[in-house]
């Protein structure tokens, strides 16, 4: 396989606005773990089996860059992408364009992978415990 990107059309709503008539930055964060979801189901795994392992993927950072306004009527796309893929932690890069084809936000979120033990959360090693996912992004991630 070659580099895969996953695509979701966002519905932009009325109430996803701000005072400014454009869309209110907190709401990209909720969009991007649409784009992961999408991403990691496109390749044939889902958070629901990691979390029935005991394990977790937590956002360790975001990183957003706000080039162009959404507003209400907008039509965009979200495009998702394996940036990184260290073993350790994972950089999904992002953007989300418009019915013009502008970029309008980009980025990354970087997610680790933890065991809870002990009511703590201890980061893991994602190839060691999930070998074969761990491949599958090595496999689509973008080749830099």
């Amino acid at each position: 396989m070659t580099v895969h990107i996953a695509e979701n059309e966002l519905q932009i709503l009325y109430a996803d606005t701000d005072m400014m008539g454009v869309i209110y930055h907190g709401n990209y964060i909720k969009w991007l773990e649409i784009g992961r979801r999408q991403l990691i189901e496109d390749i044939g795994y889902d958070y629901l089996t990691m979390e029935k392992n005991g394990y977790l993927a937590p956002v360790h950072n975001v990183d957003i860059t706000y080039d162009n306004p959404l507003k209400y009527g907008d039509k965009a796309i979200l495009r998702t992408w394996i940036e990184e893929n260290t073993g350790v932690r994972i950089v999904y890069g992002f953007e989300i364009v418009n019915q013009d084809g502008l970029i309008c936000t980009h980025g990354t979120t970087t997610l680790l992978v933890v065991k809870k033990v002990d009511g703590k959360f201890k980061p893991v090693v994602f190839k060691r415990v999930f070998p074969e996912w761990f491949s599958k992004y090595e496999e689509i991630k973008v080749k830099k």
